[in-house]
Parts: structure tokens; C-alpha cells; sequence
């Protein structure tokens, strides 16, 4: 699998399941039993995904963030995210 193919892949994935995914390549390189090669290869694996979640993360924090507040303190409406 080519690094561009397994970016695509892990772009269309939900926060959750890169998380998923991102805990189950930590706990099998904690343990250390793996080849080298794959070791390395989940390790690259594990920072694309890293960076998945991170970017869902940023995007959550943006929309919360667009949240407008009406006089009384309660959510009174949102402005759509520009994802341009």
C-alpha cells in the first residue's frame, strides 16, 4: 500500500475509528513483538492517523466556535463552517 493510497483511506474515516485504529497500533508497538519492517510500517501508519484525528479535532473546536450565543446565554443559531 503506497503512503498516498493509505492517506486517502484514513481520510475517509471517522475521528472515532482513526482513534480506534491509532490505539490498537500503540498497544501492538508497546509490546514490541512485532518485525521491524512492520513495526515501521505501523508506526507511519499510526502518525497519518494522528494527524486524522487532529485535523477532526481542529474542525469540531472551529464549528463549536461558530456557535453564536444569543442575549439569554443559549445557542441562538451557528455560522456554516467555510472548509475552503
Amino acid at each position: 500500500m503506497t503512503d498516498k493510497t493509505s492517506e486517502q483511506e484514513i481520510a475517509k474515516l471517522s475521528f472515532e475509528e482513526a482513534l480506534t485504529q491509532l490505539r490498537k497500533i500503540v498497544e501492538e508497538l508497546e509490546q514490541g513483538e512485532g518485525k521491524l519492517e512492520e513495526s515501521i510500517e505501523a508506526y507511519q501508519r499510526g502518525a497519518l492517523l494522528k494527524k486524522h484525528c487532529e485535523t477532526k479535532l481542529r474542525e469540531a473546536q472551529e464549528r463549536i466556535e461558530k456557535i453564536s450565543l444569543g442575549p439569554d446565554g443559549k445557542p441562538s443559531g451557528s455560522e456554516p463552517l467555510d472548509m475552503d
